[in-house]
């Protein structure tokens, strides 16, 4: 969900959060039938309940002109936004290792992100970001990013979607 936070902020857009407590709350969704695949984040935006991260951030890209200009600025965006992706999946996924695994993975995720994506990202990309207005202002101290995953978080992550 971090980076549709991420999107909506260099789109301007306030938006509301609703975390899922409960493993009933997550069911309920499943049997509503609103989540497709049976996994989060659902996005609730402009009457749709979206689902798929690539999916919903191509929506709102679209919808706020932040998709490139032509195809050739789309396919530059896609890269970098499967690139993110792929760092993301490991990183996000590094609390959930089984605590034996911890230092190894751990040491696997510095090296991908160390070597493979950041100087991927620190190449005027970084700078040039976050000096757009409104990703400074999301950037700030009480904006709605999401910090890390604390024990609390990991814990019920792992009790509602059965890690």
């Amino acid at each position: 969900m971090e980076a549709v936070r991420w999107l909506l902020a260099a789109a301007g857009v306030e938006f509301e959060e609703i975390f899922l407590e409960t493993k009933e709350q997550y069911e309920k969704l499943i049997k509503d039938g609103v989540l497709m695949f049976q996994q989060v984040p659902l996005v609730e935006i402009d009457g749709m309940k979206m689902v798929q991260t690539r999916a919903i951030l191509s929506y709102i890209a679209g919808k706020y002109n932040l998709y490139g200009n032509d195809l050739k600025e789309r396919a530059l965006i896609d890269m970098y936004v499967e690139g993110i992706t792929d760092m993301m999946q490991t990183i996000l996924m590094f609390p959930f290792s089984p605590p034996e695994a911890k230092e190894k993975n751990l040491d696997s995720v510095k090296e991908r992100a160390t070597n493979r994506y950041f100087p991927v990202f620190e190449k005027a990309f970084k700078i040039r970001m976050s000096n757009v207005p409104t990703i400074k202002k999301f950037l700030q101290p009480g904006s709605p990013r999401k910090p890390p995953p604390d024990e609390c978080y990991i814990e019920t992550v792992q009790k509602i979607l059965k890690i």
